[in-house]
């Protein structure tokens, strides 16, 4: 049974205190420049650990707090349900943008992931 399916008043004590890959994963995206973005695989690669599967994850349970619209899917394509939101903070950021065709869903753009990938520049580094 995962802490997630405890009630609220049977939870363990440590449930409360959020797992050290979570902190990792979340400190990686408040690194991410305002207009750049870094997809759920390019954060595992980052940390050396954990898949896009895994940070997927971590941003669905704890990313609310953090700049969540900068950790993106390798497509470019936006969030599911949370496509307005992170359209104007995109916009609001300058982050690229691929205009969509007509063709394409709901005519959202999609990230322009060669000109808005951020790889982590010198901070890589230094991150430990």
């Amino acid at each position: 049974m995962s802490e997630q399916s405890f009630p609220d008043d049977a939870r363990p004590e440590y449930a409360d205190a959020l797992p050290e890959y979570a902190e990792r994963v979340l400190d990686v995206t408040e690194l991410i420049p305002p207009g750049r973005v870094m997809t759920y695989g390019d954060i595992a690669e980052y940390l050396g650990e954990g898949g896009p599967r895994q940070v997927g994850r971590v941003m669905s349970l704890y990313g609310g707090g953090v700049p969540w619209w900068r950790v993106v899917r390798a497509d470019g394509a936006l969030l599911a349900g949370q496509e307005l939101e992170a359209l104007d903070r995109y916009r609001e950021e300058g982050t690229p943008l691929k205009e969509a065709s007509r063709a394409a869903e709901g005519h959202l753009p999609r990230l322009d992931l060669k000109r808005a990938r951020w790889d982590g520049g010198e901070r890589a580094q230094d991150h430990t």
